[in-house]
């Protein structure tokens, strides 16, 4: 480097306020020979606002006009060509000063290091030209003195995220972390609220725009609207109190039995995602709990699938000590799930004084019946071929009426590893009051990654086919099969033949 060269500076210049500028920068700026700054193309730069009040006239300026931001280019480079492109130049422009002698002081919002243009200008120039950072206070920091709550503590762990990752990229990520900031919003807002719900995290986040400004907004994040979020906006979810106050006396909690819906992350209802972010205890079993994302400091109690009564005793013993426990149940928690057994163990007397509530879930059937249409459309019963809980004559007998009142079946728990010849004898006891030529539909995992989902003829229903994933729609005499471009439509028409002509009440 010739010592006859000018010095480059980085500047950072903090969140927004000019107060916060710290008194190192303020002096580079007020005694540099040229002031360089950024903006888009409208021309306002927010890092030349913030650096006003400390410079002197008759500076030099230069001002670095990006080509593009969000916008499309023609430039045959695409977006990163012409940014590319963009860089070089002002490098050389700023390179001319450095080299005719004159100190440069290129500002950056927040710090020079973090998120900034800055950096493109340091890789290109640095070997070249004397050159210092001056690190300036970052969005993150300024967001956490907006909230005044703490982002970490003691070993907690702070993520720091591009909202323009992908959704399903940033709900692993949070997940997976104690805290986590989320800048570059704007545009990416809907997505990164996408992915704070899924992950679990939305009920704990923040919003925060413009912070240390006199625009400053500080909003749930849930309740930012999407269209309104700018850039210059970031999305907090601090890390949860590790010495969280303990009461003397224990608090009154609660139980509440959720259905997470069939298998999809996007089945399982908004109000639901609340109570499970809220809650300080989960109660189910393994496999449901799994779908459920890992929160720090929640309490997770996993069990068998057999231990209904056990599970249900143990959410009502920890609520009546003070907890906010959420049992988890798959598809709707009232349809063959742990509603029931929750509320019969509170029925007796240790426990009528502990509060239940039971959220609704998108069930089994609807969601297969979903898959092909409408084979749901008219009346319908709901049968469990599990003789588990009850004798398989109790099963038996519910099946022929059903079959005889010819509606259409959801069955549930055709078959398990112990079970296998429930579904052969069902079919055969449909076969006394059906024609072989009944269409059933075969859903299985549906929701999940092994969806799949087939349409038969019952006298062609093979218990081979079928498992404890799988759930079974059998169709009435009015269930119409119909193939079409886009595979095999199922419905249950609302009307019988005899009745076309009436009118729908």
């Amino acid at each position: 480097m010739s010592s006859g060269f000018g010095k480059l500076w980085g500047l950072g210049l903090g969140p927004g306020d000019p107060e916060l500028v710290t008194v190192k920068a303020a002096r580079v700026i007020s005694q540099a020979d040229v002031i360089a700054f950024h903006s888009a193309r409208h021309g306002k730069s927010i890092s030349r606002g913030i650096a006003a009040p400390y410079m002197r006239e008759g500076q030099l300026e230069e001002h670095l006009v990006y080509p593009v931001t969000t916008e499309t280019t023609d430039h045959p480079g695409g977006y990163q060509g012409a940014i590319d492109d963009f860089y070089t130049a002002a490098a050389a422009r700023l390179a001319e000063h450095l080299e005719a002698g004159r100190s440069v002081a290129l500002l950056a919002a927040g710090d020079p290091l973090f998120y900034s243009s800055y950096m493109h200008m340091h890789k290109r120039l640095a070997d070249r030209f004397d050159t210092e950072i001056v690190p300036g206070i970052t969005s993150v920091s300024a967001a956490s003195a907006a909230l005044g709550t703490p982002l970490v503590e003691g070993e907690q762990v702070l993520t720091v995220l591009p909202g323009t990752l992908p959704a399903e990229e940033l709900t692993r990520r949070l997940r997976d972390t104690d805290a986590a900031a989320i800048l570059k919003l704007g545009r990416t807002y809907p997505e990164v609220h996408r992915a704070l719900r899924d992950s679990g995290r939305l009920a704990d986040a923040h919003y925060v725009e413009r912070a240390s400004t006199t625009a400053q907004r500080v909003l749930s994040a849930a309740d930012a609207a999407a269209e309104k979020v700018p850039y210059f906006a970031i999305a907090v979810v601090p890390g949860a109190d590790p010495h969280p106050h303990t009461p003397a006396q224990p608090t009154s909690g609660e139980v509440t039995v959720v259905g997470l819906g069939p298998g999809a992350a996007d089945w399982t209802t908004p109000e639901v995602r609340r109570v499970l972010a809220e809650a300080t205890d989960l109660v189910g079993y393994v496999t449901y709990l799994d779908r459920v994302p890992h929160r720090p400091g929640q309490r997770r109690h996993a069990s068998d699938n057999r231990v209904e009564a056990e599970r249900a005793t143990m959410a009502l013993d920890l609520a009546k000590r003070g907890a906010r426990v959420a049992v988890v149940s798959s598809g709707d928690p009232g349809v063959f799930a742990m509603a029931a057994a929750v509320l019969e163990v509170a029925a007796q007397d240790e426990w009528r004084d502990v509060p239940v509530r039971v959220l609704p879930g998108l069930t089994a059937a609807n969601a297969v019946a979903s898959r092909v249409g409408a084979p749901l459309g008219h009346d319908y019963a709901v049968i469990s071929l599990s003789d588990r809980l009850k004798p398989w004559d109790v099963v038996a007998q519910r099946i022929s009426a059903v079959a005889a009142a010819d509606m259409a079946i959801a069955v549930y728990n055709p078959a398990s590893k112990s079970r296998t010849w429930q579904v052969a004898s069902m079919r055969d006891l449909l076969l006394e009051h059906r024609s072989a030529e009944t269409p059933v539909v075969l859903g299985r995992d549906v929701g999940g990654p092994t969806e799949s989902v087939r349409v038969v003829r019952l006298g062609d229903l093979d218990p081979a086919d079928v498992d404890m994933r799988t759930l079974l729609i059998i169709g009435a005499s009015t269930t119409a099969v119909v193939d079409t471009s886009e595979g095999v439509r199922v419905f249950t028409s609302r009307r019988y033949p005899d009745r076309a002509a009436a009118p729908s009440p």
